[in-house]
Protein backbone atom coordinates (compact mmCIF):
# COMPACT_ATOMS: atom_id res chain seq x y z
CA UNK A 1 0.00 0.00 0.00
CA UNK A 2 1.36 3.61 -1.20
CA UNK A 3 2.15 5.52 1.68
CA UNK A 4 2.54 9.53 2.09
CA UNK A 5 5.82 10.46 3.08
CA UNK A 6 7.46 13.91 4.54
CA UNK A 7 10.09 15.87 3.23
CA UNK A 8 12.36 18.97 4.81
CA UNK A 9 14.48 20.66 1.74
CA UNK A 10 17.66 22.94 2.65
CA UNK A 11 18.98 25.46 0.59
CA UNK A 12 21.20 28.14 2.55
CA UNK A 13 19.92 26.91 5.60
CA UNK A 14 16.24 27.48 4.83
CA UNK A 15 13.38 25.41 4.10
CA UNK A 16 12.46 25.54 0.67
CA UNK A 17 10.50 24.32 -2.35
CA UNK A 18 12.35 24.22 -5.20
CA UNK A 19 11.85 23.31 -9.27
CA UNK A 20 14.45 20.35 -9.24
CA UNK A 21 15.69 21.28 -12.80
CA UNK A 22 16.77 25.14 -11.98
CA UNK A 23 19.10 23.97 -9.20
CA UNK A 24 22.73 24.90 -10.42
CA UNK A 25 25.27 26.94 -9.24
CA UNK A 26 24.65 30.09 -11.29
CA UNK A 27 22.09 31.04 -8.42
CA UNK A 28 20.41 33.76 -10.79
CA UNK A 29 18.45 30.62 -12.39
CA UNK A 30 17.02 29.08 -9.21
CA UNK A 31 12.82 28.99 -9.20
CA UNK A 32 11.94 28.64 -6.07
CA UNK A 33 8.28 27.84 -4.84
CA UNK A 34 8.31 28.29 -1.23
CA UNK A 35 10.90 29.45 1.36
CA UNK A 36 9.31 28.71 5.33
CA UNK A 37 9.38 31.31 8.01
CA UNK A 38 9.95 28.31 10.27
CA UNK A 39 12.83 26.20 10.68
CA UNK A 40 13.85 22.74 9.71
CA UNK A 41 13.48 21.97 13.32
CA UNK A 42 9.59 22.83 13.36
CA UNK A 43 8.67 20.46 10.27
CA UNK A 44 10.63 17.74 11.90
CA UNK A 45 8.99 18.12 15.15
CA UNK A 46 5.50 18.02 13.44
CA UNK A 47 6.13 15.06 11.80
CA UNK A 48 7.20 13.08 14.99
CA UNK A 49 4.06 14.60 16.56
CA UNK A 50 2.13 12.67 13.70
CA UNK A 51 4.52 9.77 13.97
CA UNK A 52 5.38 10.00 10.03
CA UNK A 53 7.99 7.52 9.32
CA UNK A 54 10.40 7.24 5.94
CA UNK A 55 10.65 11.17 5.78
CA UNK A 56 13.82 12.88 4.17
CA UNK A 57 16.09 15.93 5.03
CA UNK A 58 17.74 16.64 1.84
CA UNK A 59 20.52 19.59 1.77
CA UNK A 60 20.40 21.09 -1.29
CA UNK A 61 24.37 22.46 -1.94
CA UNK A 62 26.29 24.36 1.15
CA UNK A 63 25.58 26.32 4.15
CA UNK A 64 22.55 23.48 5.61
CA UNK A 65 24.33 21.59 7.96
CA UNK A 66 22.74 23.17 11.21
CA UNK A 67 19.94 23.06 10.27
CA UNK A 68 19.56 19.77 9.07
CA UNK A 69 21.58 18.65 12.47
CA UNK A 70 18.73 20.58 13.81
CA UNK A 71 16.22 18.56 12.29
CA UNK A 72 17.72 15.15 12.98
CA UNK A 73 17.97 15.98 16.60
CA UNK A 74 14.52 16.67 17.02
CA UNK A 75 13.41 13.80 15.67
CA UNK A 76 15.95 11.24 16.55
CA UNK A 77 15.72 7.98 14.27
CA UNK A 78 12.57 9.46 12.51
CA UNK A 79 14.58 11.20 9.32
CA UNK A 80 16.61 10.30 6.84
CA UNK A 81 19.31 12.73 5.91
CA UNK A 82 20.90 13.39 2.08
CA UNK A 83 22.80 15.74 0.65
CA UNK A 84 27.10 15.59 0.31
CA UNK A 85 26.97 12.40 2.15
CA UNK A 86 30.25 10.63 2.13
CA UNK A 87 32.25 7.99 3.47
CA UNK A 88 33.66 10.36 5.73
CA UNK A 89 30.97 12.05 7.10
CA UNK A 90 28.11 9.43 7.10
CA UNK A 91 28.37 8.00 10.58
CA UNK A 92 28.73 11.55 11.62
CA UNK A 93 24.93 12.35 10.32
CA UNK A 94 23.44 8.61 12.18
CA UNK A 95 25.20 9.65 15.13
CA UNK A 96 23.04 13.33 15.28
CA UNK A 97 19.73 11.33 14.93
CA UNK A 98 19.28 10.07 11.18
CA UNK A 99 17.90 7.15 10.95
CA UNK A 100 19.66 6.32 7.36
CA UNK A 101 22.10 8.11 5.45
CA UNK A 102 21.17 8.75 1.89
CA UNK A 103 23.45 9.23 -1.54
CA UNK A 104 24.11 9.89 -4.70
CA UNK A 105 26.81 12.12 -6.20
CA UNK A 106 29.88 10.53 -3.57
CA UNK A 107 28.93 7.00 -5.51
CA UNK A 108 30.45 8.78 -9.07
CA UNK A 109 33.79 9.39 -10.02
CA UNK A 110 33.57 11.64 -13.31
CA UNK A 111 29.80 10.83 -13.98
CA UNK A 112 30.82 6.91 -13.49
CA UNK A 113 29.54 4.46 -10.73
CA UNK A 114 31.81 3.21 -8.80
CA UNK A 115 30.61 -0.74 -6.97
CA UNK A 116 33.47 0.12 -4.69
CA UNK A 117 32.70 2.98 -3.19
CA UNK A 118 29.10 1.83 -2.74
CA UNK A 119 30.37 -1.42 -0.80
CA UNK A 120 32.53 0.53 1.10
CA UNK A 121 29.60 2.99 2.33
CA UNK A 122 27.54 0.10 2.36
CA UNK A 123 30.11 -2.21 5.10
CA UNK A 124 30.53 1.48 6.44
CA UNK A 125 26.94 2.59 8.61
CA UNK A 126 24.97 -1.02 7.26
CA UNK A 127 22.84 -1.94 4.33
CA UNK A 128 20.18 -1.15 6.79
CA UNK A 129 21.14 2.14 6.87
CA UNK A 130 21.80 2.80 3.51
CA UNK A 131 19.17 4.98 0.90
CA UNK A 132 20.32 5.33 -2.42
CA UNK A 133 19.06 8.11 -4.36
CA UNK A 134 18.51 7.22 -7.84
CA UNK A 135 17.20 10.80 -8.88
CA UNK A 136 16.99 10.84 -12.65
CA UNK A 137 16.26 12.36 -15.76
CA UNK A 138 14.22 10.90 -18.78
CA UNK A 139 16.46 9.91 -21.65
CA UNK A 140 15.33 8.45 -25.16
CA UNK A 141 16.74 5.55 -23.40
CA UNK A 142 14.82 5.38 -20.54
CA UNK A 143 15.98 6.97 -17.04
CA UNK A 144 19.25 7.82 -16.18
CA UNK A 145 20.65 9.09 -12.62
CA UNK A 146 21.28 12.55 -12.35
CA UNK A 147 23.80 13.78 -9.58
CA UNK A 148 25.25 17.28 -8.80
CA UNK A 149 22.10 18.59 -7.97
CA UNK A 150 20.54 16.72 -10.91
CA UNK A 151 22.46 18.57 -13.33
CA UNK A 152 24.83 16.29 -14.28
CA UNK A 153 23.63 12.68 -16.47
CA UNK A 154 25.97 9.56 -14.90
CA UNK A 155 26.21 6.51 -16.55
CA UNK A 156 24.04 4.72 -14.15
CA UNK A 157 20.29 3.75 -15.70
CA UNK A 158 17.21 2.42 -13.97
CA UNK A 159 17.72 -0.68 -15.83
CA UNK A 160 15.87 -3.49 -14.02
CA UNK A 161 19.39 -5.20 -13.99
CA UNK A 162 20.97 -2.25 -12.23
CA UNK A 163 18.15 -1.62 -9.97
CA UNK A 164 18.33 -5.41 -8.78
CA UNK A 165 21.83 -5.21 -8.73
CA UNK A 166 21.88 -2.12 -6.45
CA UNK A 167 19.06 -3.52 -4.01
CA UNK A 168 21.62 -6.05 -2.19
CA UNK A 169 23.41 -2.88 -0.92
CA UNK A 170 21.09 -0.92 0.93
CA UNK A 171 17.81 -0.59 2.67
CA UNK A 172 16.10 1.90 0.21
CA UNK A 173 15.68 3.62 -2.90
CA UNK A 174 14.56 7.19 -2.84
CA UNK A 175 13.47 8.35 -6.48
CA UNK A 176 12.57 12.10 -7.95
CA UNK A 177 11.60 12.70 -11.16
CA UNK A 178 14.04 15.70 -12.30
CA UNK A 179 11.84 16.99 -14.77
CA UNK A 180 8.86 17.33 -12.93
CA UNK A 181 10.15 17.93 -9.82
CA UNK A 182 8.57 21.14 -7.96
CA UNK A 183 6.34 21.73 -10.89
CA UNK A 184 2.66 19.97 -9.05
CA UNK A 185 2.08 19.50 -13.04
CA UNK A 186 1.63 15.70 -12.69
CA UNK A 187 3.72 12.58 -11.86
CA UNK A 188 5.69 10.49 -14.10
CA UNK A 189 3.30 7.73 -14.11
CA UNK A 190 5.20 5.36 -16.13
CA UNK A 191 8.55 5.80 -13.81
CA UNK A 192 6.24 4.67 -11.22
CA UNK A 193 5.06 1.98 -13.24
CA UNK A 194 8.82 1.12 -13.55
CA UNK A 195 9.71 1.01 -10.58
CA UNK A 196 6.75 -0.72 -8.95
CA UNK A 197 8.04 -3.47 -11.45
CA UNK A 198 11.26 -3.91 -10.84
CA UNK A 199 12.01 -2.37 -7.51
CA UNK A 200 12.92 -5.39 -4.98
CA UNK A 201 13.09 -3.17 -1.90
CA UNK A 202 11.09 -0.28 -0.58
CA UNK A 203 11.30 3.30 -2.87
CA UNK A 204 9.66 6.39 -2.47
CA UNK A 205 9.17 8.44 -5.79
CA UNK A 206 9.32 12.37 -5.79
CA UNK A 207 8.14 15.06 -8.16
CA UNK A 208 5.25 16.76 -10.36
CA UNK A 209 2.35 15.49 -7.44
CA UNK A 210 -0.76 17.59 -8.19
CA UNK A 211 -3.55 15.99 -5.96
CA UNK A 212 -4.06 14.03 -3.14
CA UNK A 213 -5.92 11.62 -5.36
CA UNK A 214 -2.13 10.60 -6.80
CA UNK A 215 -1.60 8.59 -3.53
CA UNK A 216 -4.13 6.38 -4.85
CA UNK A 217 -2.64 6.43 -8.57
CA UNK A 218 0.64 5.72 -7.24
CA UNK A 219 -1.08 2.49 -5.24
CA UNK A 220 -2.39 1.34 -8.19
CA UNK A 221 0.47 2.50 -11.14
CA UNK A 222 3.06 0.43 -8.28
CA UNK A 223 0.35 -1.67 -6.77
CA UNK A 224 1.36 -0.59 -3.71
CA UNK A 225 5.31 -0.77 -4.12
CA UNK A 226 6.60 2.51 -4.16
CA UNK A 227 5.33 5.65 -1.87
CA UNK A 228 4.62 9.15 -2.54
CA UNK A 229 6.85 12.05 -1.04
CA UNK A 230 5.04 15.81 -1.77
CA UNK A 231 6.55 19.03 -1.35
CA UNK A 232 5.03 22.13 -3.76
CA UNK A 233 1.73 21.24 -3.71
CA UNK A 234 1.58 20.88 0.33
CA UNK A 235 -0.24 23.48 2.18
CA UNK A 236 2.77 23.01 4.94
CA UNK A 237 4.49 24.49 1.78
CA UNK A 238 2.75 27.38 0.80
CA UNK A 239 0.78 25.04 -1.78
CA UNK A 240 -2.76 25.62 -1.97
CA UNK A 241 -3.26 21.60 -3.96
CA UNK A 242 -3.12 19.24 -0.96
CA UNK A 243 -4.15 19.98 2.92
CA UNK A 244 -0.57 18.24 5.42
CA UNK A 245 -3.51 16.90 7.49
CA UNK A 246 -5.12 14.81 4.98
CA UNK A 247 -1.65 13.30 3.89
CA UNK A 248 -1.76 11.68 7.57
CA UNK A 249 -5.37 11.12 7.56
CA UNK A 250 -4.44 8.96 4.11
CA UNK A 251 -1.71 7.37 6.23
CA UNK A 252 -3.82 6.42 9.12
CA UNK A 253 -6.60 4.80 7.32
CA UNK A 254 -4.01 2.75 5.17
CA UNK A 255 -0.85 1.86 7.19
CA UNK A 256 -3.03 -1.71 7.90
CA UNK A 257 -3.13 -2.36 4.38
CA UNK A 258 0.87 -2.67 4.06
CA UNK A 259 1.65 -6.02 3.75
Amino acid sequence: MTLFRPCIDLHNGQVKQIVGGSLSDDESQLKTNFVSEKDAAYYANLYAADALTGGHVIQLGPGNLEAATAALKAYPDGLQIGGGITNENALSFLDAGASHVIVTSWLFENEDFSLTRLEQLSDLVGKERLVLDLSCRRTTDGWVVAMNRWQTLTSMSLSPVNLSKLASYCDEFLIHAADVEGKCEGIDEDLVVHLGRYCEIPVTYAGGVKSLSDLALVDKLSEGRVDLTIGSALDIFGGSLIAYTDCVTWNREHEDERS
